[in-house]
């Protein structure tokens, strides 16, 4: 079928006029936007659904959700026979989010379900967390993340409070596209929506606080800037650390203020340096130790501390979960917590320093696909035989415990300023307490290159990409010979110098490559599940003796990266 003939598909009466009228000027105006909303349908990745709003198969709106929702009523109705099926809906700042909710709401009370319903925008962590607190059957947030304004999603979570995971989503996707628009039920209930206001807040908090602090050392003496950037956490962050302790809290006030256009910033992300501008700018004013922002639905985190310099240096991902995973460890091992039984996750695209910090306190490091629905998967399987501590992965996500079980930022936060707190009483800084443990565990360093490439053309060179790098792996990169080539989608590991290819089973199959030399860099590369880019994950690494080296090494160390994105001829 043709892109014009699956247009021609919503022109009928299953519509309502407003889609209609959108689908025929697209067809009259002979729009290129016509090839990319129909081309296909949105997918199911490593974040749910997710997608630009507008009317189409390839977008998201009424009709994309109705049937996503209907799919999933479907399915949920088969797995919870005879019995009471309860579901928690939140939502971030996004436009069309908070309609969005409610006609998802509406979708599943037609079925017969009853909802949880946020009354106003919450982040994305508080909903899984609700899940468990509530006992749902499962959960849906409408987020998109830190995407661009004219993007929003859908994220599934089960009745374990994580994103879902096989065999569910699998199951779900094929309810989900066995459904025809024509038989998504709008009519809702409202008899059966349970409305939730600001008293799950507390909750939450009280959660985050018993589950994320572990001593009240200097708390009142830190000085801290934060952000939401326009997101949802300005609901909980300010809020959990008044309620922990913490005094000198400067807020950025006009990214305090909810807003969609995230009327400040490029980009709502805090894993980019301009998103923290103003929250920098604050900072030299009140001479802070810590800045923080959050992206819109509250689940990832961004930190900047004062490096050897005193400026303000925003840590990367592997940086601020390795503070946070080696303090978390070391405070279970005063507390004689660590018995041989715990783990922590990580995923295959984060550093390996995690096995290296597992490995010093005596813990497992599991590894899983990117996404935090895998580390929710790990829990989940371990639980009643093996202890969940912590986990994290490059892209700005943490999470304490396994009361939350996707990042969550609020908990992570309280952490990070417990340690800047605690380091600055013992007059150092985080970034110094970064130092001591590459000292203890070797110092790695890592780079990160998006190749955006847009539309279908788009989707089709990043496919021939991934084809040509599976098929004439480097053999050499920055003057290292690549040892292992692990390829995730045939689940296979290729040793060079023995000829030899190994199984890898232990991990569902993805389309991603990763490259090991014989000094120890890695590279990992993954189309993303959620947005028109292809990602080089790049890791080095070398030992310190002392911060004096530090300068030195991290010098050669972003050499060596420049090196590597050379050899792959993406400099």
């Amino acid at each position: 079928m043709t892109t014009l003939e699956k247009a021609k598909l919503w022109l009928s009466d299953t519509f309502d006029n407003e889609t209609r009228d959108a689908v025929q000027s697209l067809i009259d105006s002979n729009s290129p936007d016509l090839e990319d909303s129909f081309y296909r349908e949105l997918e199911f990745g490593t974040g749910g659904m997710r997608g630009i709003m507008g009317v189409g198969t390839n977008r998201l709106n009424k009709y994309t959700l109705g049937q996503a929702t209907q799919g999933l009523a479907n399915y949920m109705l088969t797995q919870f026979p005879n019995e009471e099926i309860k579901v928690a809906i939140a939502y971030d700042v996004r436009h069309n989010s908070k309609e969005f909710g409610k006609l998802v709401a509406d979708v599943l009370t037609a079925n017969g379900i009853k909802v949880l319903l946020f009354k106003d925008h919450r982040p994305t962590p508080e909903l899984s967390f609700t899940v468990r607190d509530k006992k749902c059957n499962g959960g849906i947030v409408l987020t998109a993340s830190h995407n661009p304004p004219e993007y929003n999603g859908y994220k599934v979570y089960w009745n374990d409070g994580a994103q879902i995971v096989p065999p569910h989503d699998e199951a779900i996707i094929n309810e989900v596209y066995s459904v025809k628009f024509d038989e998504i039920k709008f009519e809702g209930n409202d008899d059966l929506i349970e409305w939730i206001g600001p008293e799950q807040d507390d909750v939450y908090i009280d959660a985050c606080i018993e589950n994320s602090t572990y001593q009240n050392v200097g708390k009142e003496n830190l000085n801290i800037v934060f952000t939401s950037i326009h997101g949802t956490t300005y609901t909980t962050v300010p809020k959990a650390l008044e309620k922990a302790g913490f005094k000198k809290i400067d807020l950025v006030k006009e990214q305090m203020i909810p807003s969609g256009n995230f009327t400040t910033v490029e980009s709502p992300n805090p894993e980019e340096p301009a998103a923290l501008e103003m929250a920098m700018d604050l900072a030299k004013i009140t001479n802070a130790d810590i800045v923080i922002g959050t992206d819109p639905d509250g689940d990832r985190l961004g930190i900047a501390v004062r490096n050897l310099e005193g400026k303000m240096q925003l840590l990367n991902g592997n940086q601020t979960n390795t503070i946070l995973t080696y303090y978390i460890l070391n405070e279970w091992r005063k507390l004689d917590k660590i018995t041989g039984s715990e783990f922590i996750g990580s995923t295959i695209v984060t550093s390996d320093i995690f096995f290296d910090i597992a490995q010093k306190f005596g813990v497992q490091c599991k590894s899983g696909l990117t996404g935090f629905k895998w580390i929710g998967k790990m829990i989940r399987e371990a639980e009643g035989k093996e202890k969940f501590i912590c986990g994290g992965e490059e892209s700005f996500g943490f999470m304490t415990g396994d009361f939350v079980r996707d990042k969550d930022s609020c908990g992570s936060i309280l952490v990070a300023c417990e340690i800047a707190a605690w380091c600055k009483a013992n007059g150092r800084t985080m970034y110094q307490y970064l130092i001591e443990i590459y000292q203890e565990v070797g110092m790695y360093y890592e780079g990160l290159v998006n190749l955006v490439r847009k539309g279908r053309d788009g989707a089709e060179e990043i496919q021939n990409m991934m084809k040509n790098f599976r098929e004439n792996p480097p053999k050499e990169l920055a003057g290292s010979l690549v040892e292992e080539v692990k390829d995730f989608k045939e689940q296979t590991n290729f040793v060079v110098s023995k000829n030899e290819k190994l199984m890898m089973n232990e991990i569902p199959k993805s389309n991603v490559l990763i490259y090991y030399t014989q000094d120890g860099t890695k590279v990992c590369v993954r189309p993303s599940g959620t947005e028109p880019k292809i990602k080089f994950y790049i890791s080095v690494k070398d030992s310190i003796n002392s911060e004096a080296d530090f300068k030195k090494k991290l010098e050669s160390l972003e050499e060596k990266i420049q090196e590597v994105k050379k050899d792959l001829k993406l400099d």
